[in-house]
C-alpha cells in the first residue's frame, strides 16, 4: 500500500511537472507570436477593477486601524493628563474658610465622576469603531484572497486551453494523421474549455457584484465613524464643560479667599487707626460698651455693622444677611475658634425683640460695613 501511495504521489507531480512545462511553453510561443491567444476585454477590465478595489479596500482597512492605534494613544494620553490633575488637586484649595466639607467633598466627587465619564467615554468610542468599522472592512475584505485565487487559476486554465486547442489544430493539420491521437487531442481540448468556462462564467457573475458592493461598505463604514465621531465629540465637550466649571469653580474660592484676605487686612488696619485716634482723645472705652454690661446691648457687644451685600448661609452655625441688616457684632467665647475675615454677630432686630443671642452666628467681614 505504500509503494502503491508513493507511485501515485509520484504520479501527480509528473503531471503537475508536465502541466507546467506545457503552459511555460504555450506562453512561450504566444510571447514570440507564434500562437494566438485567448484574449477576454471585458473580462480584462473587470479584473482591473478588482485589483483596484482591492487596493483600495485594503488601504482604507489600514488606514482604519492607524485612525484607532491613534485614538488608542489619544485616550491613554488623556488618561495620564486627567490623573496628573487628579493628583495635583488638592483639598485644601478651597479652605474651610470658604466651603463648608459638604461643599468640598461635592466638587471633589463632581471631579472624580469626570474623570471616570472621560475614561469610559475613549473605551466606547474606541470599540464601537472597532466593531462598526474595523470589523466590517475586515470581512469584506476576506472575501479577496479567494478570488484572487480563482481569477489567477482561470489564467492557468485558459493557458492550458489554449495549449489544448493548439495541439488538437496542429494535428488536424499535420500530413499523417493519427485518428487516435486526434480524438485523444479533442478529448484534452473538450476537457480543458469546460474548466476553463465554468470558472469564467462564475468570475463573470460575482466580480460586477463584488465591483458594485463596494459602494455600500464605504457608505457604512464612514457612517459608522462619523456617527460614533459626532457622539464622542458631543459627549466629550459636555465633559470638558463640567472640567471648566469645576476649575471655574476652584478660581472662584480662590479669589473670593484672597479678597476676604484683603478685607481683614484692611479692618484691622482701621481699628489701629481707631485705636490710635481713641487714645489720644478719650481716656477710656466705655465700660458698658466694651464689656457688655450694658442691659442694652449683648454680652460681649463689640461694635455695629451693617450688610451692603447678600450673604446666603452655607451650613447652621452662619448667619444669613440681606442688604441694609443691622448687626451687632460680639467677641468669641474662644478666639482661637475665629477664621480670618470671618465675624460673630446677632442681627439688631434679633436682639432688640428677644434680648438673646440664640440665634448668633458667623459671616463674612467684606460683606458687612461698620457704622
Amino acid at each position: 500500500m505504500a509503494e502503491l501511495g508513493k507511485g501515485v504521489t509520484a504520479g501527480k507531480l509528473a503531471l503537475n511537472v508536465q502541466k507546467r512545462l506545457s503552459r511555460a511553453q504555450e506562453k512561450v510561443l504566444q510571447k514570440l507570436g507564434k500562437a494566438d491567444e485567448t484574449r477576454d476585454t471585458a473580462f480584462e477590465e473587470l479584473v482591473a477593477s478588482f485589483n483596484k478595489q482591492m487596493t483600495e479596500g485594503t488601504k482604507l482597512q489600514r488606514d482604519l486601524k492607524a485612525y484607532l492605534a491613534a485614538v488608542k494613544a489619544m485616550h491613554d494620553a488623556s488618561r495620564r493628563l486627567q490623573d496628573c490633575l487628579a493628583d495635583m488637586y488638592e483639598p485644601d484649595w478651597f479652605g474651610k474658610e470658604e466651603m463648608d466639607a459638604l461643599v468640598e467633598e461635592m466638587i471633589e466627587k463632581e471631579m472624580d465622576n469626570n474623570l471616570e465619564d472621560t475614561d469610559t467615554l475613549w473605551l466606547d468610542y474606541h470599540q464601537n469603531l472597532t466593531d462598526k468599522a474595523l470589523l466590517c472592512m475586515d470581512t469584506y475584505l476576506a472575501q479577496f484572497p479567494e478570488i484572487k485565487s480563482r481569477i489567477a487559476k482561470r489564467e492557468r486554465k485558459l493557458v492550458d486551453f489554449d495549449s489544448a486547442r493548439h495541439h488538437f489544430s496542429s494535428l488536424q493539420k499535420g500530413k499523417k494523421k493519427d485518428e487516435a491521437k486526434i480524438a485523444k487531442a479533442e478529448e484534452d481540448l473538450g476537457r480543458a474549455q469546460k474548466i476553463f468556462e465554468e470558472l469564467n462564467v462564475e468570475l463573470q457573475d460575482e466580480l460586477p457584484t463584488l465591483w458594485d458592493s463596494r459602494v455600500g461598505v464605504y457608505v457604512g463604514t464612514f457612517q459608522s465613524l462619523a456617527g460614533h465621531q459626532e457622539k464622542f465629540h458631543k459627549e466629550m465637550s459636555k465633559l470638558s464643560q463640567n472640567l471648566n466649571d469645576i476649575m471655574t469653580k476652584l478660581e472662584e474660592q480662590r479669589q473670593l479667599k484672597k479678597d476676604a484676605t484683603a478685607a481683614t487686612k484692611k479692618v484691622d488696619d482701621a481699628k489701629s487707626e481707631e485705636a490710635n485716634h481713641s487714645e489720644s482723645t478719650s481716656p477710656a472705652p466705655k465700660s458698658s460698651v466694651t464689656n457688655g454690661s450694658d442691659a442694652d446691648l449683648p454680652p460681649g457687644f463689640l461694635y455695629k455693622v451693617k450688610a451692603v451685600h447678600e450673604y446666603t448661609a452655607t451650613d447652621n452655625d452662619e448667619l444669613e444677611l440681606k442688604v441694609g441688616d443691622a448687626v451687632l457684632v460680639l467677641a468669641f467665647d474662644n478666639p482661637d475658634e475665629q477664621d480670618d475675615g470671618w465675624l460673630l454677630g446677632v442681627k439688631e432686630s434679633h436682639w432688640s425683640q428677644k434680648k438673646d443671642i440664640s440665634a448668633k452666628g458667623v459671616f463674612p467681614e467684606n460683606f458687612t460695613q461698620k457704622v
